[in-house]
């Protein structure tokens, strides 16, 4: 249980101190820094000083590990792994992949190097929660992701997967299925200057340079920033990737009692990619390789001129903590996100031959097979863009034998969507299809302006009731109320004018049992409900709203951290009711209501100290999700839930000692149902090797270190197949393979 009062100046100070992420600027001290890695509910980092271990621990060089104090399922991920272990070129999909039951599918295009989806437990993308230091963000039309877009490896300090819905202050689109939870970098006392860079196969290259201000005289400010540039040309055939990110963190104290941080960060990706098309065909493959996307003929829908994306992301917050002298402690945080997606992309890039493409025709909204004039090439524009803002408020106060935790959280956004016919040789929109549809809406995959927004707050309350010693019992309640309008001249999928407006609302009781055993032994329950609203305007023709997903969880587990040992694992048991099931594609999603499913598993996760210097490391979970065979949606199978793992597991070997670091470890993803295939994926496996010396003490040009790191990405090459559009007896159907081994040279130097 946490104790709450007023906090003296110098007493903040010593709070910021203790949440110091500079790793290499301690790579041989007696402890090791894990990074800011509380978890999402509590008032947040200030108050939840980063974790430290001491070197030569268990608990110092775990990839994923779990505290005593959880109440549910969780894995935390350090930034001594993130640096250690993971692609400099990755993201947070990247860096997750290795915690238990989570399968992240392996980058097509090379580690980093293109959009990747995972799942939780066999939940989809969209289907748990995601937040960057307690903020949750995700697609306004769905609450998706876009790995590449958002907060690339250099600026996330930790993380924490919690695998439940946590308490009811953990606010979010859809917690039921779990949060990943990512935390900004902890300023450092000392002032510093980093540049970064790497180089590797397929002309990858990534330059960087971070600055920390330190601890600024006369005002104990904190400047944090950070500049970086990614290019590659990419693994699949003209699927080049240039990425840039500018990220700023600015801390000081107000006052005796509060501490303010302002936040910034902003990306801009382009890249050359087929958003109609998943990968080759058979035939493609024959001809071009499993390698081919895209082509260097300007007469083909799969030309790369043709096939681009440029995104731009921004994320910004002003948060004040503050303590009072009535015992009250609050956090309160404004922020804003956005997003912006401009594609240009063939209609059909798989129609490509090696030569020619074999049909430049494609059927307009009334049925007839149509070509463009003079042979032009026909394609379309899309385009999704959206501005969200909201607020996170949580206040705290020891009150009797426990901490009474309030608060709420608002959200409100603003999206402009549409997807319009173009003739890319000329590069003009398409006249309708005929007078009754509005211009560049030719095709059903296609749609006019769609304007939407939501409004939505979620109030909770919860009580951390210290019953016995070492005994904390945590009842909460949490509701949710959402309301969404959307209007269109010309609806996806509906092909008709659309306008409409829905609200839900829900009340979702939570209990969390801690129990303390000893100090390297706890126990923990958690009992919790959840809800996901539907997200409409994305493949529904109807305006009548379907039911809300809802869970209701059930787990239990136990975590033992001694020096040489970490340990945890649990079970659990989900009871899901109205799953919403796509049933089209990615790019023009069709759900389904697929009626209920259970989930329910074992996980387990573990590090051990086999001497000072090396550690073996393992996780594994044993995942099942599964339709009720009394409410099975029809033409679904009564069976396995598509594109839900039956396991995952990984090994690791890991080396720290003096200027030594190397781990080599291995993840894989088990055998998933895939509906499309209409049978089960086989498993995929992957192996990194990372390898890394550091100089200390250089005196050279004021440099103060100089790590070199030596990286292979799939170290056995495997070229496993990730993912497929049809059964295999089609020749529409397209394929996605595992991107072949990789090499990456990396440097950093601080000054």
């Amino acid at each position: 249980m946490r104790h709450v009062c007023p906090l003296p100046r110098k007493k903040w100070i010593t709070l910021l101190s203790l949440a110091t992420l500079s790793l290499a600027g301690a790579a041989f001290a007696d402890t090791v820094d894990l990074g800011t890695v509380g978890g999402s509910s509590g008032t947040g980092a200030a108050s939840t000083p980063s974790v430290k271990a001491d070197r030569g621990t268990a608990a110092s060089v775990a990839p994923t590990q779990a505290s005593l104090k959880a109440t549910e399922p969780q894995s935390i991920i350090s930034r001594a792994f993130i640096e250690n272990s993971t692609p400099p070129t990755g993201n947070f999909n990247t860096i997750l992949s290795i915690a238990p039951s989570v399968a992240s599918t392996p980058s097509t295009n090379g580690p980093g190097l293109s959009d990747q989806k995972m799942s939780l437990r066999g939940f989809q993308d969209g289907e748990y929660n995601v937040t960057f230091d307690g903020i949750p963000f995700g697609d306004s039309n769905g609450p998706t992701h876009h790995s590449t877009s958002y907060f690339p490896a250099s600026v996330i300090g930790g993380m924490v997967i919690e695998r439940g819905p946590g308490n009811a202050s953990n606010i979010g689109y859809s917690t039921y299925g779990g949060s990943i939870n990512l935390f900004s970098k902890a300023p450092s006392e000392q002032q510093g200057v980093s540049i970064y860079g790497s180089v590797g196969t397929w002309r990858t290259h990534l330059e960087g340079l971070s600055y920390e201000s330190g601890r600024m005289e006369g005002s104990d400010a904190t400047l944090q920033m950070d500049v970086q540039h990614m290019s590659t040309d990419g693994a699949l055939s003209y699927s080049n990737l240039v990425s840039k990110n500018f990220t700023l963190k600015y801390q000081r104290p107000i006052g005796d009692s509060t501490l303010m941080t302002l936040f910034a960060s902003l990306a801009d990706v382009k890249n050359n990619t087929t958003d109609n098309a998943s990968g080759p065909t058979a035939a493609q493959i024959k001809a071009l390789g499993s390698t081919y996307v895209m082509n260097n003929n300007p007469g083909s829908q799969g030309y790369w001129g043709y096939n681009f994306a440029t995104k731009q992301t921004d994320m910004e917050y002003i948060r004040l903590q503050s303590h009072f002298a009535s015992g009250w402690e609050t956090d309160n945080n404004t922020y804003t996100y956005a997003y912006t997606n401009s594609t240009i992309a063939g209609q059909d890039p798989t129609q490509y031959n090696g030569t020619a493409d074999t049909t430049l025709g494609f059927k307009n909204l009334l049925g007839k097979t149509t070509t463009l004039p003079n042979g032009d090439v026909p394609g379309y524009f899309k385009l999704n863009e959206y501005r969200v803002w909201g607020d996170v408020f949580k206040a705290t106060k020891q009150t009797g034998p426990g901490l009474l935790r309030l608060g709420f959280w608002y959200e409100g956004s603003r999206t402009q969507r549409h997807n319009l016919e173009a003739d890319l040789t000329t590069g003009q929109q398409l006249p309708g299809a005929s007078s009754a549809y509005p211009t560049g809406v030719v095709t059903s995959s296609n749609f006019a302006d769609q304007f939407s927004n939501w409004h939505q707050i979620q109030p909770f309350a919860e009580y951390e009731w210290a019953a016995a010693q070492g005994l904390t019992v945590t009842p909460g309640l949490k509701t949710m109320y959402y309301h969404m309008g959307l209007e269109s001249a010309m609806n996806q999928k509906a092909l008709t004018p659309q306008g409409y407006q829905y609200t839900y609302h829900a009340t979702l009781p939570f209990l969390t049992v801690n129990k303390q055993l000893d100090a390297e032994n706890s126990l923990y329950t958690q009992y919790a409900k959840g809800m996901e609203v539907p997200f409409l305007g994305v493949g529904s023709p109807s305006a009548t709203p379907p039911a809300p997903q809802t869970t209701t969880n059930y787990q239990f587990g136990a975590v033992h951290k001694a020096d040489r040992l970490t340990l945890s694992g649990d079970v659990y048991y989900i009871d899901m009711n109205n799953m919403q099931l796509n049933t089209g594609t990615n790019a023009n999603p069709v759900y389904i209501n697929a009626g209920g499913a259970t989930y329910k598993g074992i996980e387990g996760e573990g590090t051990y100290m086999v001497t000072t210097a090396w550690a073996a490391y393992a996780n594994f979970g044993v995942n099942s999700a599964r339709y009720k065979s009394s409410n099975a949606a029809a033409g679904q199978p009564v069976g396995e839930v598509p594109n839900a793992p039956n396991m995952t597991s990984a090994l690791g070997a890991l080396y720290n000692e003096g200027p030594w670091n190397a781990s080599l470890i291995y993840k894989r993803i088990g055998e998933q149902y895939n509906s499309k295939l209409g049978g089960q994926l086989h498993s995929i496996g992957n192996t990194d090797l990372n390898v890394a010396y550091t100089w200390s003490n250089l005196g050279t040009m004021g440099m103060k270190k100089l790590r070199l790191q030596f990286s292979i990405f799939n170290l056995t090459n495997q070229q496993n197949l990730v993912g497929v559009t049809g059964p295999l007896s089609s020749a529409a159907t397209q394929y996605q393979w595992q991107a072949p081994r990789s090499y990456m040279l990396s440097a950093k130097a601080d000054f």
